[in-house]
């Protein structure tokens, strides 16, 4: 495959780096200075308008609804450059959440939302952790129809919600958070709770990185049949999306840290030498300099996938399940590295890079396991078997 990408695609890029730029990662307090308090009260809003005027908030939106059209690529590349900066906004799931309503969503709910979540008028997040974070999402919340409907709604039956999904990213800062939820007949549905809504309950909770996150509990939520996606495939597209941007602002947080041990490697000097030209220094930098190649290639094959559709030997579901073994395993390695490679240096938390060792455990711990990816990979490979 050619993985060139387009103008399009690397306009977007271009745009991200402009808008980044300006953002400073050890300007935020390191987690371990909040004393377990929220290392910030918010998403970071003025970067938010900035990102909405470059219409990097609408990138995956038709021209309809103001936006480029663009693709799971396109995305990545801007999220990428994201995690190069530790950037504190719901770029990956206000982006995925809306390019979920459009692709599944009716007009109604799609009228209502899009044109404004492009703009950056309406935050939008994905609860996507499941009740303990180790199960299933679908499986934390269910899904009943009741009645035929409230005043005034569209589409049938009301759906009532009841569950709870932890872990919410950006929840207490969204307008609405989509919730799988699996239904009495064993199917999944995607619902867009209001934050607000009746029956809404957040608590908060803290992250590894030391932002705010939030468990949801949907107390016989009653949610209209408008809000609801009932479409086959609608959660396992999202979720494939939302795992792919994931490993996208890993390979940002790898790449930057290689980055910044590199430069230390090369100006930190033993005996008179800088240790870069140490030979076991050098071996070790260049092993992660082979896992972050190989979590980009991997990163890449995922995303084409997903915006293409293309057909393959395995569902996209492979190619994804690798692009996180690589993500997972790849971001945990090189942060290691430079934390040893720097020393006490290192674990300095006025140094910026004990705050991207935090972001690196966290999606480490958001990606899963490797070993689960890879028994997911090995049920794939039984279940299509590759001939010729």
């Amino acid at each position: 495959m050619d993985f060139t990408f387009s103008e399009e695609q690397q306009a977007a890029a271009e745009a991200a780096r402009g808008v980044f730029a300006g953002v400073a990662p050890d300007a935020v307090p390191s987690p371990a200075l909040t004393q377990g308090r929220p290392v910030a009260d918010d998403l970071d809003r003025e970067l938010w308008g900035r990102l909405a005027a470059a219409d990097l908030l609408s990138l995956l939106l038709d021209e309809e609804y103001g936006g480029a059209g663009l693709d799971a690529v396109a995305l990545c590349l801007v999220l990428r450059a994201a995690g190069k900066v530790l950037a504190r906004v719901p770029l990956l799931e206000s982006g995925a959440a809306a390019a979920a309503v459009q692709a599944y969503g009716g007009p109604e709910l799609r009228s209502e939302l899009l044109a404004r979540s492009g703009r950056g008028e309406v935050v939008l997040t994905v609860a996507s952790n499941g009740r303990t974070g180790h199960d299933a999402a679908e499986l934390a919340v269910t899904a009943r129809q009741d009645g035929e409907g409230s005043e005034g709604s569209e589409g049938g039956a009301d759906w009532i919600l009841d569950g709870v999904q932890t872990a919410v990213p950006w929840a207490h800062e969204a307008d609405h958070i989509l919730v799988p939820a699996r239904t009495g007949d064993d199917r999944s549905v995607l619902a867009v709770v209001a934050r607000e809504r009746e029956g809404v309950v957040l608590a908060e909770q803290i992250s590894t990185t030391g932002e705010r996150l939030g468990e949801l509990r949907l107390e016989s939520a009653r949610i209209p049949a408008r809000y609801v996606l009932g479409a086959d495939g609608a959660w396992e597209w999202l979720r494939q999306l939302l795992a792919t941007g994931t490993c996208a602002l890993a390979l940002g947080v790898g790449d930057r840290v290689l980055g910044m041990t590199s430069d230390y490697a090369s100006k930190r000097e033993q005996f008179g030498h800088p240790i870069a030209t140490f030979q076991a220094v050098a071996v070790q930098a260049a092993d992660r300099y082979i896992d972050l190649r190989a979590m980009e290639v991997t990163l890449w094959q995922a995303a084409w996938r997903i915006a293409s559709g293309a057909p393959g030997a395995l569902p996209a579901s492979g190619d994804v399940a690798v692009a996180k073994i690589w993500a997972s395993e790849g971001v945990r390695r090189i942060v290691q590295t430079a934390q040893h490679l720097h020393g006490g240096f290192g674990a300095d938390v006025d140094y910026p890079l004990h705050r991207y060792h935090a972001w690196a455990k966290h999606l480490e711990l958001s990606l899963g396991p490797a070993a689960a990816h890879e028994e997911a990979l090995g049920d794939l490979l039984a279940a299509h078997p590759l001939v010729g």
